[in-house]
């Protein structure tokens, strides 16, 4: 008999189960799944404009970025900024801010601190051999 279509499955008598069988069920892995997880983590402040690292507790109303001069006291740093919440804020607070970027003394204020991978190992790799065992630590 001819077909049109050629390929395995179309029209064919026999059922789907006669043709491949059941599959065994695929075997589950222990331990951690995904980009990063079980990898070594660091928290870390950075800048929003430039990314420079600083140290999240000194962080005072006249601090700024020694990188770039932006304010590191101000609503775009803080943990709390939400562009989507009312006056930009988490925070229940009673006026807006007029400035996000500039310094200000909100009483909210907690500097935003990120989790970055790879921060045990960071620089003492002294070979490519010793950056790829590294991945397996």
């Amino acid at each position: 008999m001819s077909r049109k279509y050629g390929q395995r499955g179309y029209q064919d008598d026999e059922p789907k189960e006669a043709r491949g069988g059941p599959k065994a069920p695929r075997e589950r892995r222990e331990g951690p799944r995904g980009r990063g997880l079980g990898a070594p983590t660091g928290e870390v402040f950075r800048c929003r404009d430039c990314g420079t690292e600083h140290d999240a507790g000194s962080v005072t109303l006249e601090s700024q970025c020694r990188q770039c001069g932006v304010a590191l006291h101000s609503c775009v740093q803080c943990r709390h900024f939400d562009t989507s919440a009312r006056f930009e804020c988490r925070q229940p607070r009673k006026e807006r801010v007029a400035s996000k970027t500039k310094a200000n003394d909100c009483e909210f204020f907690v500097p935003k601190i990120a989790q970055e991978l790879g921060q045990r190992n960071r620089g003492t790799a002294s070979s490519a051999r010793d950056a790829f065992d590294a991945l397996f630590d």
